[in-house]
């Protein structure tokens, strides 16, 4: 069998030096119908190896549960890497990062009472020892000692930017050991002194992650990983976008000479990302450094390859510079073709929030999402107003310890506002009335840093007039439910007319020669989550700077399609119409 180590300048393929030229795809933001045609175009790029992370709360939603099911088909997608005559990385954390909900950590671990995360802590150690041992029952057997095609394995994920617990570290490498592994073992910090210090283990190679001035990070990892080769594991060659931001792009020739400058060193490197997919259902993340700031549903990246898996100016740029290191493939993937623009009148189906009939479980302090065991992105909140808590005025402030992250308030059904984490809201004058209802959507769990696993919904006492607000419902919304409902009985006529108030569930049809991608423009719309033929696409917001939602071919069929909306705030149009290409926002260089 062939077998994979690190010498002392190189990594070694049966003792051969070998420079790994990766690009990261996760297979869990990419249909699985649609695996094989990024790998191979990331071949067709140069590349020898696909890296992709594993995201523990997309296996594990629920405690004791492990699913491998569709696209959480870990051993596929290696198997289909090495199909394509392709090298594997695995980084499967447990933590992730990745722009990814909640870092990939699963909610009912980060609600664990006693858990502290990513230490030696044992009660977290004991549930991290159960994913490792599921993770690597896949992994292990595909090494390439086994014959198989997995070279490198991650231990943590940037933990130098979190943490120092070596303890903690050492054990992960225990458990990799003991479950099987035996290809060398990696970490990831960016090259600061301090990051590489406490991210790292003697015996674990170091590896960077950078986007810019390669030859600086260059000499500072060589500064702590004295032997052995270079390697950039995350090349940023774009960046992330967020709801209320721009569309973040870089420059193509400064990335492609960061690249040239990376392997001139004789550096292997990991391109992050070769292709980023998409941020399906209520997957994406956030972040909050002073200010919330949730992720879109798009994960473009401004990739080589982009969202629907097109080549891009970069991966032509890129292309040029691999092949002055090391072949490349003569053929090139066919160019990107503009995707039918079919449109379809909406129906509205229902104003679905009135018949959310509120629940029977009572409290003085609103239970948050964790507390009601719910995994979704919206609960109903509903609690009796006191006339005395208005005096002799016609409204009364409404006040919140905190909202996380999106709150719409009605008296007696009627909009009255909307509060939001972003822009640091809590307080509402309220008007007179007997009935108090808020809606909170949860539009990300922060990704990053020791906001990790923080609760969502209203979080704290809620006061009205100064006096504490009791009695308190709370009612958990199933998207996925709600959407079955709007397409199934038949549905109501109408529509396509005019604007429509939310919260509204609207529902229309749309027909296609053959199955094909297809790009929603979610332009005349406000804020909500579409469905196409029940394939959860995805979270839209007029805030931008996403404009469209990417379809998957697969998840559409030729003759009838069925298109669901759920808007929470409003749409000026009541039609679902599909664009040639993505908007994705105003370019940023």
């Amino acid at each position: 069998m062939a077998r994979f180590t690190i010498g002392e300048h190189d990594f070694l393929l049966d003792g051969a030096p070998y420079r790994v030229l990766s690009g990261a795809i996760h297979y869990f933001r990419v249909h699985p119908d649609q695996w094989a045609d990024r790998i191979r175009t990331a071949r067709l790029l140069g590349l020898n190896t696909i890296e992709t992370y594993v995201a523990w709360n997309a296996h594990s939603p629920v405690r004791g549960e492990w699913d491998t099911s569709g696209g959480l088909d870990l051993g596929r997608f290696l198997d289909a890497v090495a199909a394509e005559g392709m090298n594997a990385i695995v980084r499967p954390g447990p933590y992730i990062c990745a722009e990814w909900h909640n870092g990939g950590l699963p909610v009912w671990l980060t609600s664990m009472p006693g858990a502290r995360l990513r230490s030696s802590e044992p009660t977290y150690l004991a549930e991290v020892t159960e994913f490792l041992r599921n993770v690597y029952a896949i992994v292990a057997p595909r090494q390439i000692d086994r014959g198989g095609n997995v070279i490198l394995v991650q231990i943590e994920n940037e933990y130098g930017a979190y943490g120092s617990d070596k303890a903690y570290l050492a054990e992960l490498v225990r458990l990799t050991r003991e479950l099987g592994v035996t290809v060398p073992l990696t970490t990831v910090d960016q090259p600061q002194p301090q990051m590489l210090r406490d991210g790292s283990l003697p015996g674990l190679h170091m590896t960077g992650s950078f986007g810019a001035r390669a030859t600086e990070r260059l000499a500072t990892l060589r500064e702590h990983q004295p032997t052995g080769p270079l390697m950039c594991s995350e090349f940023w060659d774009g960046w992330f976008d967020w709801w209320g931001g721009v569309h973040h792009t870089t420059d193509v020739a400064s990335a492609a000479q960061e690249l040239d400058t990376l392997l001139a060193a004789g550096a292997s490197i990991n391109i992050y990302m070769v292709h980023g997919g998409t941020n399906f259902a209520l997957t994406n993340g956030a972040n909050d450094k002073g200010r919330y700031l949730p992720i879109v549903t798009s994960y473009d990246y401004d990739a080589p390859i982009d969202e629907a898996g097109h080549p891009t100016e970069k991966f032509f740029a890129f292309r040029d510079v691999i092949a002055k290191y090391a072949p490349v493939p003569d053929e090139l993937p066919p160019l990107a073709e503009p995707a039918p623009t079919p449109s379809a009148p909406l129906a509205i189906v229902s104003e679905w929030l009135g018949e959310v009939a509120p629940g029977t479980s009572s409290s003085d302090v609103p239970l948050s999402f964790e507390g009601l065991g719910h995994l979704g992105a919206l609960v109903r909140y509903d609690a009796a107003l006191d006339a005395g808590a208005f005096g002799d005025g016609p409204t009364a402030l409404l006040e919140f310890e905190e909202v996380r992250d999106i709150a719409w308030i009605f008296v007696d059904d009627a909009p009255v506002g909307r509060l939001s984490r972003g822009l640091h809201e809590r307080t509402l004058a309220v008007p007179r009335g007997s009935a108090l209802t808020v809606l909170v959507e949860e539009q990300g769990r922060v990704n990053y840093a020791h906001r990790l696993g923080e609760e969502k919904g209203l979080i704290g006492a809620v006061t009205l007039g100064g006096s504490l607000l009791g009695g308190w419902t709370a009612t958990p919304i199933d998207l996925d439910e709600l959407a079955r409902r709007t397409v199934s009985p038949a549905t109501p006529g109408g529509g396509g007319e005019g604007p429509a108030a939310g919260p509204v569930s609207l529902r229309g049809t749309f027909a296609l020669e053959r199955p094909s991608d297809l790009f929603l423009d979610t332009d005349a719309w406000g804020k909500g989550f579409a469905f196409v033929n029940g394939f959860f696409l995805g979270r839209y917001w007029r805030n931008g700077p996403q404009r469209s939602l990417y379809v998957p071919g697969p998840v559409t069929r030729a003759g009838e399609n069925d298109v669901v909306v759920i808007e929470l705030e409003g749409i000026r149009e009541a039609t679902a119409r599909f664009v040639a290409e993505p908007l994705l926002g105003d370019r940023e260089e």
